[in-house]
This record gives C-alpha cells, sequence and structure tokens, in this order.
C-alpha cells in the first residue's frame, strides 16, 4: 500500500514551507500527497453557505493549479476542499494517513500556532510542523530520547529520516536532579554521577540499536544536564528536523501532548516530528 501524507494547506507562509518539504518526501519515498485545504469560520448565518462555495470553488481553483504542477513532476496528488472546524478535520483525516505536515509558529504568534499544537497532540499519525525559516543552510536530524517506550517511534522515524536526506542523527537526552523545595543544599556526587551514567547508558543503547539497522548512517549524541525541552531546541537550532515523541494514549487523554514535546513545538524552531 502506498503511504498518504497530508498537508493542511492555508494562505500562510509557513504553509507553503510545509508543502514543499511534503513534496520532497513525496518524490523521495513515492508516497501519495493529499492537500487538504478546510474553509473554517462559519456560523450558520444566513447568506454565508453562498459564501463558503465561492470561497471554497476558489480554493479548488487554486489548489488544482498547484496539483497540475507536481503531478507533472511525477508525484501522486490529489486535492480536497471542504469546510468545518480545520483542527477536528485534519485530526480525523489523519486517521487515514502515514503521515500529517502543517505549517505551525510558536503558541505565542496568533491561533495558527495554537491550531498546530492541537493537532499534533491529537492526530492518529506522527505530525510534522514547518515553521517559516530563515535560508540559513540547516544539516542533521535530531531526536530526543528519554529511555521510554514513547521514544521508540520517534528513534525510528527520526533514522528513516536522517538516511532519507543523507544526514547525520544526533540522537538527544538530557538529565535533572530531582527538584526539591527550599534550602536542600548540594546534591551528592555520587546521586549526580549515577543520573548521568543511566542517561549515557539509555542512549549508548539507543546508538547500538541504530547502528545495527542503518549500518551506513552517521549517528552522534549529545548528553547533559538541563531541561530536556531546552537541551532539544538548543540542539535543533541548525538541524533539518528535529523529531519528538508524544504519548500513545487513547479518549481525551490522546489530546495531551508531553510536556517535553509540548515545549518544543512552542519554541518553534526548526521543522519538528511529533511521533507517538
Amino acid at each position: 500500500m502506498v503511504d498518504t501524507i497530508i498537508v493542511g494547506v492555508t494562505d500562510a507562509a509557513a504553509s507553503r514551507r510545509a508543502l514543499d518539504w511534503a513534496s520532497q518526501r513525496a518524490r523521495d519515498l513515492g508516497s501519495r500527497l493529499v492537500l487538504f485545504s478546510v474553509i473554517g469560520g462559519a456560523v450558520g448565518a444566513v447568506g454565508e453557505e453562498e459564501i463558503v462555495s465561492r470561497v471554497a470553488d476558489t480554493v479548488a481553483d487554486r489548489l488544482q493549479a498547484v496539483t497540475a504542477d507536481l503531478a507533472a513532476s511525477g508525484v501522486d496528488i490529489e486535492a480536497r476542499v471542504t469546510s468545518g472546524d480545520p483542527v477536528a478535520l485534519l485530526i480525523e483525516a489523519s486517521a487515514q494517513a502515514q503521515l500529517l505536515v502543517i505549517g505551525g509558529e510558536p503558541r505565542g504568534r496568533g491561533r495558527r500556532g495554537q491550531h498546530g499544537h492541537r493537532i499534533a497532540a491529537g492526530a492518529h499519525c506522527p505530525v510534522v510542523v514547518v515553521p517559516e525559516l530563515g535560508t540559513a543552510e540547516r544539516l542533521g536530524v535530531i531526536v530526543g530520547v528519554d529511555g521510554s517506550e514513547t521514544s521508540n517511534a520517534a528513534i525510528t522515524f527520526a533514522a528513516g529520516e536522517a538516511e532519507r536526506l543523507a544526514e547525520p542523527l544526533v540522537v538527544v537526552s538530557a538529565w535533572l536532579p530531582v527538584a526539591v523545595p527550599g534550602d536542600f543544599g548540594v546534591y551528592p556526587d555520587v546521586y549526580l554521577t549515577d543520573l548521568e551514567g543511566i542517561t549515557q547508558g539509555n542512549v549508548d543503547r539507543v546508538v547500538e540499536a541504530v547502528r545495527a539497522a542503518h549500518p551506513g548512517l552517521e549517528v552522534t549524541t549529545n548528553v547533559g544536564e538541563g531541561d530536556p525541552a531546552l537541551v532539544i531546541g538548543d540542539a535543533g537550532e541548525s538541524a533539518s528536523l528535529v523529531v519528538v515523541g508524544s504519548h500513545g494514549r487513547s479518549g481525551f487523554a490522546r489530546f495531551l501532548l508531553g510536556s517535553v514535546s509540548e515545549e518544543v513545538l512552542a519554541h518553534l524552531n526548526a521543522v519538528t516530528a511529533v511521533v507517538r
């Protein structure tokens, strides 16, 4: 079965970057590309149905030109235009896809950033959030790991992307001592040393498995003390892609990201994949 990549299409610059990113991935892997545009904001006012219909026709015409260009370059592609709640509809559509790609902004910069966070939290498949970035050269795939089952899918995804891009994979992990209230004093050296050793051991096991599965892939590590989201964010400043894991949950809890993935998206500084 051919993999399907859904791209949420809007008029934002970040959305155009998302389409470029998804199109290249579709070419590289032979995936099917579905452009998905949602006209939101309708409340059922008198005369609104005609307006939505006209807007839908305009959007469909624009997407038709885009699909024609990409089809001519060999991409298997279709376009869909609908109306309703963009977040809910993209989450629903993600159940039939292997990857969902959207444009995104940090949450402090308007509703699109908030929508991206909600979509990444609720989607049924991995979500790639593509910000509007400058033209500076980027290199490497960063993956955050913590030794949990949650990060296993992120590692697999990141290694595959690094291999596709022919770029190095950087396995990142961080450790912090237990937070204590008041004037606790100095942590015992043996405790800090053991924390660092446990973290490094988890990373070493990941690297060993990745190298066995991808013998031609360059793999390096970045292990240090600090807040994991900040360490991953700093490592991703010049990266082609950052990959983080999210909790595999069901029901309402599925719409909650973990603290690390939430913070990474909130301070979006690279193309970022959230994998559950």
